[in-house]
């Protein structure tokens, strides 16, 4: 066979006549003239609009039809709207499934039947991971932080203080400053005008009088550790804190006119001692013996050592001076052996026992914490403790534990445990958090007594534990043994303990605080006149103010969370009543078309949009059959209340059926029918052309047309075949 100008190619008349009727609108496929002499037949064009027009029933080809519960085909319904032109309500009520029962139970809502309106809300005990069904505790936590969650307990609960990040020991020794009344009281007595002369005294006097009035939970420390320049991610020494601090504002004081402001770190925390030695062959002192040097805390040794009367005993201890460390004597005019120890010569009315817990290593050069339990009593008695003994009793009670948990030296956390001497409650400062301790120092729960004495009691291994104790009667000084029992307590991460003179007497007379702001209100509540001790006007003022602004936040947020959540429960009220009286009984009428993804948008949604039907329209304005899975069958009382309250637009209802996509969409059906039901003998007559077996003879085709390719053709053959 010769290709060159044209090749032949057998088509038979039988073929022809079965290709002939397979138009297709609006679209029409016009086959070609098919004759033996003149026409040349465009098969590349024309056999793909064939396979194109088949495919969707090649897919197609294994699945049975699906029969309704008349046994009605759809196929049939299709045939009989495109032999008659006629559409009936029964024909509408089949192909747009209005006839499918109402289902309920469902785990999804199901797309092919309207009347499905299962899933669109979760059971009435479920929940969405967002929208309208959502949980309450994540849609509450979605408005943002609760200020109410920060509002103090009650007046008569201390308040914290913000951690900046290692400011915690900071955080400690602030909260043990505050509540000492009579420092406290110094503070406030301060000038306004010597105030704003000395930042640190200004930020230290508003921090306290938040402390005392605020109406917050916690406050915040922020404005006076800048004004201190402190590293807010380098945590400090709490003994070397306090002693810098206390210096510091003893000199800021200074400036002020009021005597008690002026002297008050003196008066309370300072107090004196001197190093004595003693020539043992003269008997005579040092000249700089009779010198003395001013503390704000003992530092006491804890390594092998069990409690606060070991350790004094260790701190007042005489040290012997001989050979090398031998003394000059400048009355004996040579050198001579000595005695050397330190005197108590005058006692504050806040003694602070700084607990030397960190020791050095010289072998590896590093710093270790000494974390062995360490008792110390409720009442320490220090009168026989003086260099000169003292004709006034010296008893002081523990007011303060400054406590550092962690194995390290340079990290851990310090908390403070307080006691209100007002109340006799003890308190845990834990930076923003407070806890009321109740009676003891480590809470109610942890303590329990006993007769045995705390010095040569080493068995307990309860750090907290609070014990009964006789002070040891075989100590260096018997004169300070007490028969009657002393309660105690035993710590392995006491760092410093604080005791208070307890008959220290009020320092605070004509004071000039203005006392009358504790007849004055503050959001409605009396002025804090906390433990007596009242806010000058200046810091009243303040504090005033920002009640009121903290206090008008509370209420603004309450308020807008009640309304959010009732709007949530109106909305879910509504989606529920109206998703309860959407369902229409098949068959029944009036009902309206309703898009199936506004209906699911409004049922998940807070605040719905306007409904809108346009996206299951047809061009002629009405709802297609081809939208069939994309609605929903809605009653005309749930319609009503929709388009009511949401407004929005087409209305469309049961007679918006579109009859014109109904008649067209027979005509593609049945064409398709019509090529389905002839493709058994389209595909004989392929394989008689495949096995040259064309008893009507050949036709020709131009090489344009089919490109000069005959194995093209002889593949879509093949493909008809397959």
């Amino acid at each position: 066979k010769c290709y060159c100008s044209f090749f032949a190619f057998n088509f038979s008349r039988k073929l022809k006549a079965l290709l002939y009727p397979l138009q297709l609108k609006p679209a029409p496929i016009s086959p070609p003239n098919i004759t033996k002499t003149n026409s040349l037949l465009h098969y590349h064009s024309f056999n793909h609009k064939i396979f194109r027009m088949s495919r969707p029933i090649t897919r197609s080809k294994n699945k049975r039809l699906k029969h309704d519960d008349d046994g009605v085909c759809a196929s049939e319904i299709w045939r009989k709207i495109h032999e008659t032109g006629e559409v009936t309500e029964d024909d509408v009520n089949q192909l747009y499934m209005i006839w499918k029962p109402v289902c309920s139970g469902c785990r999804v809502n199901t797309k092919d039947n309207p009347n499905c309106f299962c899933a669109l809300v979760p059971p009435l005990n479920g929940a969405r991971k967002s929208g309208l069904w959502e949980k309450v505790s994540d849609f509450v936590e979605s408005l943002g932080p609760d200020p109410n969650k920060d509002l103090r307990a009650s007046d008569d609960s201390p308040a914290g203080l913000t951690n900046l990040g290692a400011t915690c020991y900071a955080n400690g020794i602030l909260q043990c400053l505050y509540m000492n009344k009579l420092f406290r009281e110094g503070i406030f007595s301060v000038e306004p005008d010597v105030l704003r002369q000395q930042p640190v005294l200004d930020q230290l006097a508003r921090l306290f009088a938040q402390l005392q009035g605020s109406k917050l939970a916690f406050v915040d420390s922020s404005p006076f550790v800048k004004t201190l320049e402190l590293d807010n991610g380098v945590q400090q020494d709490s003994h070397e804190f306090l002693t810098l601090l206390l210096s510091l504002l003893e000199r800021c004081l200074t400036h002020s006119k009021v005597p008690k402001a002026r002297t008050i770190v003196q008066d309370l925390f300072r107090g004196s001692v001197s190093h004595v030695t003693t020539c043992s062959q003269c008997g005579r002192d040092s000249e700089a013996s009779s010198k003395t040097e001013d503390f704000y805390e003992l530092e006491l040794n804890v390594k092998g050592l069990k409690s606060l009367d070991e350790s004094l005993d260790d701190y007042l201890t005489v040290e012997e001076l001989h050979g090398d460390n031998q003394y000059f004597c400048e009355s004996c005019n040579t050198r001579v052996d000595a005695t050397r120890s330190i005197k108590l010569c005058t006692l504050p009315d806040v003694l602070n026992f700084q607990l030397k817990r960190c020791v050095f290593l010289p072998k590896t050069t590093t710093k270790k914490k000494i974390t062995s339990a360490f008792s110390f009593p409720v009442q320490l008695d220090m009168r026989h403790r003086l260099y000169e003994l003292s004709q006034f009793d010296l008893v002081y009670d523990l007011s303060a534990v400054l406590i550092h948990k962690g194995t390290g030296v340079n990290s851990g956390h310090y908390i403070a445990h307080i006691k209100d001497k007002i109340t006799g409650q003890w308190w845990e400062f834990d930076d923003e958090h407070v806890t009321n301790l109740g009676n003891h120092p480590f809470g109610e729960g942890s303590s329990s007594s006993t007769t045995k004495s705390v010095a040569t009691d080493a068995t307990h291994s309860d750090c907290s534990e609070a014990r009964i104790a006789e002070n040891n009667e075989n100590g260096l000084n018997t004169a300070h043994s007490q028969s009657s029992l002393i309660e105690a307590f035993s710590s392995c991460d006491a760092y410093m303990l604080m005791y208070h003179l307890n008959n220290t007497k009020n320092i605070s007379e004509n004071g000039g605080i203005v006392c009358g702001a504790s007849h004055r209100e503050i959001g409605g509540v009396v002025a804090s006149a906390r433990d007596g001790v009242c806010l000058p006007s200046h810091l009243f003022d303040e504090i005033q103010n920002l009640n009121a602004s903290y206090l008008d936040a509370c209420q603004k947020y309450s308020h807008g969370k009640e309304l959010e959540l009732n709007r949530i429960t109106e909305r879910r009220q509504e989606v529920r009543s109206v998703l309860a009286e959407a369902p229409v009984p098949p068959l029944e009428r009036p009902f309206n078309w309703i898009s199936s993804d506004w209906l699911r948008q409004w049922a998940d949604n807070i605040i719905p949009t306007s409904i809108d039907n346009t996206v299951i329209q047809c061009l002629h304005g009405k709802v297609p059959v081809s939208k069939v899975t994309s609605i929903k069958r809605l009653s005309a009382k749930a319609w009503e209340k929709l388009f009511s309250k949401y407004g929005g637009m087409p209305t469309l209802s049961h007679e918006d059926y579109c009859r014109d996509c109904l008649i067209h969409g027979a005509q593609t059906v049945v064409s398709a029918d019509t090529y389905r039901g002839r493709r058994e003998s389209l595909k004989s007559l392929a394989r008689d052309v495949l096995d040259g077996n064309c008893p009507d003879g050949k036709y020709f085709i131009s090489r344009p047309c089919s490109g000069g390719k005959e194995k093209s053709l002889m593949l879509h053959l093949k493909l008809m075949l397959d």
